[in-house]
């Protein structure tokens, strides 16, 4: 593996180490990968030869669960190793009842890679969407063990297309067989020889129509506000977000409203829940409690989840959704919105996403720059019906045309998919 590529892996190690002394994000990971050894051989012997999968973080693992569900379900006694990089996948997943077992994954060193694979002995290995790690690939390649990529998407400014990237070209060789998202990434693997792809389309899709078809539910939500629904669900919200549409809310008191926070603890709730004005606002779990006690809806005009793994249900019960991360490093998944039916707004980092791009094109999507966009298109959007719901229709069409990645990849790798 190229030295420079080895040396700036032990910088990163080293770095994380560092950060995670002030970070319990960070220190949660590099504790989590110090247990990794052993809790997996305690799990797997040479012979089990599970199937593992790597996702990233949360939103990649439920980009993969729609295949590993199916894996399992075919396969029931094919062991399933899952494995994550961040602490805001695993801690939220590791009791994930459809594998076998759940770790961090070490970092990508020769000596951590040479003693993770020799105890997990896999029979395969799948990476979601963004994995290229190159040791393990390398080594994984070595011991021909079939590696692939699914929903895997790329971009022109990537490494790989780049003079100086020709040692993270030869890391692409190492997958068996890549599963892209579009035309767009076939043609540019092609460019630099990589062939052995095949345009399955993104299996979020998939999950996101599972959830849809769910008979999940949230009690108390459909009765908020009399049952009138829920006008917007903020979802994935970063305060960089709620930094351009609070204001809004605060002079819209009509309004019924749900924020989920993409990340948070008693002091930033409590501050988010201050910056609301107007109305009575509760947490879901205050909600929650006094629904169950007494049956009746309390009277309020807005939510705040304060729990993870309930956001995909909660979009069920929304009319129009705000997706985080736009104004940050990037939004997050909107397909989780889409496939009700509603129209999606997000801030203006969503070039990487093709899922925005898309609906965006289409006229179901809306991308905000600045607090002004934010009160423009919410307000359109809220007192203009025909919009509405002109976009509504776009989005979930949009969803429902691109399902069906989960089938082509497993049919591709297992020869079927009954």
């Amino acid at each position: 593996m190229n030295w420079l590529y080895n040396t700036a892996i032990r910088i990163f190690a080293g770095a994380a180490k560092l950060a995670a002394i002030k970070s319990h994000k960070v220190s949660q990971m590099v504790r989590g990968q110090q247990e990794s050894f052993d809790y997996l051989s305690s799990i797997f012997n040479s012979e089990d030869r599970p199937i593992w999968i790597h996702a990233a973080s949360l939103g990649e693992f439920e980009q993969g669960r729609t295949l590993i569900e199916q894996i399992k379900a075919k396969y029931p006694q094919t062991k399933i190793l899952l494995t994550f990089f961040s602490p805001s996948g695993y801690e939220v997943r590791k009791n994930y009842d459809k594998v076998d077992a759940v770790a961090y994954l070490p970092f990508d060193t020769k000596e951590n890679v040479v003693k993770f694979i020799g105890i997990v002995n896999p029979s395969m290995a799948i990476f979601v969407k963004y994995e290229f790690w190159g040791n393990y690939l390398q080594e994984l390649s070595r011991r021909n063990i079939p590696v692939y990529i699914i929903s895997a998407i790329f971009r022109p400014s990537q490494l790989f297309f780049r003079s100086y990237g020709g040692f993270m070209r030869e890391v692409l060789k190492c997958y068996k067989h890549l599963f892209v998202q579009d035309k767009e990434s076939a043609a540019l693997l092609s460019s630099i020889g990589i062939t052995n792809v095949t345009i399955a389309g993104d299996t979020r899709f998939d999950r996101v129509t599972q959830i849809m078809s769910s008979p999940a539910h949230i009690p108390g939500i459909e009765e908020l506000r009399g049952g009138k629904g829920v006008d917007i669900i903020f979802g994935s919200s970063w305060h960089a977000d709620e930094l351009h549409y609070t204001a809004w809310l605060n002079s819209h008191p009509e309004i019924t409203f749900i924020i989920a926070p993409h990340e948070f603890n008693d002091h930033r709730l409590a501050l988010l829940k201050s910056s609301i004005k107007s109305g009575k606002v509760l947490f879901l779990s205050e909600y929650e409690k006094e629904f169950i006690k007494t049956g009746i809806a309390p009277d309020v005009r807005g939510l705040i989840i304060d729990s993870f793994g309930k956001l995909s249900t909660i979009y069920r019960y929304g009319k129009i959704a705000y997706i985080g991360g736009g104004f940050g490093a990037g939004i997050h998944n909107i397909n989780e919105a889409a496939v009700y039916g509603m129209p999606i707004v997000f801030g203006p980092k969503y070039n990487k996403f093709k899922e925005a791009k898309d609906l965006i094109k289409a006229g179901g999507a809306f991308s905000v720059k600045s607090t002004q966009e934010t009160s423009k298109v919410l307000t359109l959007l809220v007192s203009d019906s025909e919009a509405r719901e002109k976009a509504a229709t776009v989005a979930k069409k949009y969803i429902k045309e691109n399902i069906g990645a989960t089938d082509i990849i497993f049919r591709h790798i297992f020869g079927t998919c009954e």
